[in-house]
């Protein structure tokens, strides 16, 4: 996983889109998602790890741009 598109692309293979038009509650309902995923052993550990990676990395992105 090296990006965003790519996490999304995951998600839609079990079913979940998100797309709620705020980017960070779009992320943070990725990061859920993909906690639910791993749970249920649906995808390996090195995918989740590098999921979640991804996700800190752009919601830190977002967050310096607000000023948060």
């Amino acid at each position: 996983m090296k990006n965003v598109y790519d996490i999304q692309q995951l998600l839609k293979r079990y079913g979940s889109f998100i797309y709620t038009g705020d980017r960070l509650g779009d992320l943070e309902l990725m990061e859920m998602e993909l906690d639910e995923l791993y749970q249920m052993k649906f995808v390996q550990i090195s995918e989740y790890q590098n999921a979640k990676m991804v996700l800190k990395k752009e919601k830190r992105l977002i967050m310096d741009k607000r000023g948060e």
